[in-house]
This record gives structure tokens, C-alpha cells and sequence, in this order.
């Protein structure tokens, strides 16, 4: 047998216990806004149907499907014209009828339209679970990573879009970020913008260019749209949209102006007028909040399922991507045959949100508490005395372990240091003949003979 040396999938990560327990702290304060807000949680399948996922990203995401090959010989099923061909675009359908799923939105519209008939409307989930891209990994961009998504469907109101903003808000406070902007678009009004231009056809042309506007620069997005089809005459109307400068309203006041003639833009700013009113509403009981909100026209999100606002967060403390986003589609489920349902969500990316809290050192140290006492075990009387001792201080909901054998004091003591926990028993011949045992703090050195009890005392939080 030839010895492999071990390797990870480029673009996915091994998670320690330390690093878990920061993980659950992100889940655990996420979920907690979410059901603050009457979400509830489902979950779905790690892959889903090939069809069920393309055609919902546009051509650019349906190339980042991770796709599973068939079971057992594929190859021998498929046409030899195909084979002979080398064509894997081709080949796909006929080699793989499973992927893995991309996000957890697409899956939840089909999730809606299977379950339509077990479901009250509107229906107001959240998940969290792992989705895969086949994207080149770098900084902040995984091929396996943890999308922590919250969903309505079956309601149009703009009250949902207003309450995203503020789940935003305070989950990201609760986490520690101080400094982040919430980016808020409609993508009606990029609608309206290619209709004035005279070039509705190439909306989605458009917005997948300028959504890439932080990436490339004007003058790359410029290129980008010239090669798309749009002209000089197109980009000399477009960039005083693109670059619109003040305040929202100021922004708002402009884009009046601009797309007058548009009744498709003009609605997307009154949704967006609509949007800000909530917030200001609901705000008055919460004015602590105080999100940086932020109408940015260069948002596009290049999902092609967006049809309504879309949103994007962005951390000013840390060179970083956006951290969530998400936006209304109204015609997603329309595509599994359920017609007129509409739906908005958001996502937080959360290994692009841990790893800010890293940088930034914003981890609660109570985050990374363990096992808080560990019981020495020097002999087999010393053990069995211990049994019950190290259940009473879990009964106590201390987390507590007993050394699992009989070994030298100093190994035990590297044991307690390496798994960084706080406090130690010892009981020896002289212990167990008094009844007081021995507590020693591993950070202060200090030992004390306390009774148990008083030991629960002093430990429990």
C-alpha cells in the first residue's frame, strides 16, 4: 500500500473544537435574531436535482455548479457521437443528473412548491447549512462554505424588506462589527435605467458589468458593457447613473429625473421610498440601531432571479467582500410551476463573518470556554472516589471531566493546559480521607481545600 500524504480539497477547511465553538457562537447569535423575528428553521438536502438548480444563476453561476456523476458506468449509457465529440458541456446531462446545492434560496423555493399544501402563508423560514461553488479559492472565497439564510414567501410587503435591514443590523452588532454598511438597490430601477438607454433586452448584460463595478473600475465595466453590446452613446447616458453621488435622498431626488419617462424605474423608487419609511417607523423604538444604509444604483447582486430590492453588506473594519446579501424574486418559484408567489431573503455569509471577528479579535473569551474543571486520576481508589464527584458537578451544569487513567500529575497537568482549562481537582490519599478536596486555579496557581459545594460555588458561572 503506497503511503498518500493527506491534503484537503482546495478551498475547503478542517474546523478545530476552538475554531467550532467561535463557529456555533456566529450560528447561535444569528439564529437568535431570526427567530426574534418569527422565522422558523427547515433544512434541505446537500444536493438537489441538476435541473432544479440551472438556469437560476445565470450562465456565470451555472458554471460554479459542483455536478455529480452518475452512479455505477456512467460512460457506458452515453451517445458515442458525444464522447467522440469531447464536449463536456454536452456530456453533462447525460453523466450527471445530481449537483451540489449552490445556495439554500433555490432549494427553498422548491422546498415551497413540494410542501405547498402543509404550509401557512406567508411562510417565514430560516437555514443554515453548507452550499458549494466551484469558484477559485482565495481570501474570504471558499469552494465549501456556511450560508446562514432567513426567508418569507407569500407576502409582498415591503415591511419584510424594512425588517431585513434590522436583522442585519442588530445581528451584526451582537456579533461586535461596529463599522459596516448596508447596501440597498431595486432592481427595477436598473430596469428603468436600461429602458431610458433604449436597451431593455440587455438588462441582465448590464447589471451582471456594473455589479462588478468594485472590482474592475468604471473603466472595465465600461469595457465589459461595450463588448455586451451597448454603445459609447449607451455609457455616456449610464455613468451619471453609475457614479450618483449624496445622500439617499439627494440620490433618490436624481433618479426621479432620470427615469420620469420609466414607470418600471419609477416604481423601483418608490418601493425603495417605501423600504426607508419602515425603517424610519419601526426605528422610533429602537433608534439605538442606527444602520448605515446606504442606496447604492451600482448594486446589482448578478443572481438573475431578483426582481425587486436587493441588499449587500459590507464590513468598513476589515479588507473583506460583502458579508450578506439577498433581494425579492418574485418569480422564483414560478419556475417549479407554482405561479404568483412571491418571496425576499437575505444571507450572511458566515466564514467571510468569522473571519472578520478573527481579524478584529471580537470573540467574547467566554466563546472559547471548554471544560471548566478537570479531576486528577492517580490510582484506582482515587478514580472510583471520583465517579460521583464529577457527576454532581455536571449535574450542576459545570462541564466537567475525570482523567481517563491513572497517570503522573505533570502529564495531567499539560492535559489541562493544552485543552486551556481553567481549574483542576486533586484527590489523593488525604483528599479522600477528609472529605475536602484540593482546587487548584491554573491561571493563579493557587490551591485551596474547599468541599465540594463550595467548590460548585466558586466555579459555576
Amino acid at each position: 500500500m503506497s503511503n498518500i500524504k493527506p491534503s484537503l480539497v482546495k478551498g475547503t477547511r478542517d474546523f478545530s473544537p476552538q475554531e467550532m465553538v467561535k463557529r456555533n457562537y456566529i450560528f447561535d447569535t444569528i439564529k437568535t435574531v431570526f427567530k426574534k423575528y418569527g422565522y422558523a428553521e427547515i433544512q434541505t438536502p446537500t444536493m438537489e436535482n441538476l435541473s432544479t438548480l440551472t438556469g437560476k444563476y445565470g450562465d456565470e453561476g451555472d458554471k460554479l455548479i459542483f455536478k455529480i456523476l452518475n452512479s455505477g458506468d456512467f460512460l457506458s449509457k452515453v451517445n458515442p457521437e458525444l464522447l467522440a465529440n469531447a464536449n463536456s458541456q454536452k456530456l453533462i446531462s447525460s453523466i450527471s443528473e445530481k449537483a451540489l446545492r449552490y445556495d439554500l434560496t433555490v432549494p427553498f423555493a422548491r422546498y415551497v412548491v413540494m410542501h405547498q399544501n402543509e404550509i401557512s402563508l406567508p411562510f417565514k423560514r430560516f437555514q443554515v447549512q453548507p452550499v458549494w461553488r466551484a469558484d477559485r479559492p482565495q481570501k474570504g472565497r471558499y469552494r465549501e462554505f456556511y450560508q446562514c439564510d432567513v426567508d418569507v414567501v407569500g407576502s409582498d410587503s415591503l415591511l419584510n424588506e424594512a425588517e431585513f435591514v434590522l436583522i442585519y443590523q442588530e445581528a451584526l452588532s451582537n456579533l461586535g462589527l461596529k463599522d459596516f454598511t448596508i447596501k440597498l438597490n431595486n432592481r427595477k430601477i436598473l430596469s428603468g435605467i436600461a429602458e431610458i438607454i433604449g436597451k431593455p433586452e440587455l438588462i441582465i448584460d448590464m447589471t451582471v458589468a456594473i455589479d462588478k463595478l468594485d472590482k474592475i473600475g468604471l473603466d472595465g465595466v465600461s469595457k465589459e458593457l461595450l463588448e455586451r453590446g451597448f454603445t459609447e452613446a449607451d455609457l455616456e447616458k449610464l455613468k451619471p447613473v453609475i457614479l450618483l453621488q449624496g445622500s439617499n435622498e439627494e440620490k433618490l431626488h436624481s433618479l426621479r429625473a432620470v427615469l420620469a419617462d420609466s414607470a418600471t424605474g419609477m416604481n423601483g423608487i418608490a418601493e425603495i421610498e417605501t423600504v426607508f419609511r419602515y425603517i424610519k417607523g419601526l426605528l422610533q423604538a429602537n433608534p439605538e440601531l442606527n444602520p448605515d444604509l446606504e442606496l447604492d444604483i451600482t448594486l446589482a447582486r448578478g443572481l438573475n432571479y431578483y426582481t425587486g430590492c436587493i441588499f449587500e453588506v459590507k464590513t468598513n473594519e476589515a479588507a473583506m467582500g460583502s458579508i450578506g446579501g439577498g433581494g425579492r424574486y418574485d418569480d422564483l418559484t414560478g419556475m417549479f410551476g407554482l405561479k404568483g408567489l412571491t418571496g425576499v431573503g437575505i444571507s450572511f455569509g458566515a466564514d467571510r463573518i468569522y473571519d472578520v471577528l478573527l481579524e478584529l479579535n471580537l470573540f467574547p473569551e467566554s466563546v472559547a470556554a471548554g471544560t471548566k474543571v478537570l479531576i486528577s486520576n492517580f490510582d484506582e481508589g482515587a478514580e472510583i472516589y471520583a465517579l460521583p464527584i464529577v457527576q454532581q458537578l455536571r449535574n450542576a451544569n459545570i462541564a466537567a471531566e475525570l482523567y481517563p487513567s491513572a497517570a503522573k500529575l505533570k502529564k495531567q497537568m499539560s492535559y489541562a493546559d493544552a485543552k486551556n482549562i481553567p481549574y483542576v481537582i486533586l484527590i489523593g490519599s488525604e483528599e479522600m480521607q477528609n472529605g475536602e478536596l484540593t482546587l487548584k486555579d491554573m491561571h493563579s496557581g493557587q490551591q485551596d481545600k474547599l468541599s465540594l459545594e463550595a467548590i460548585i460555588e466558586r466555579i459555576k458561572d
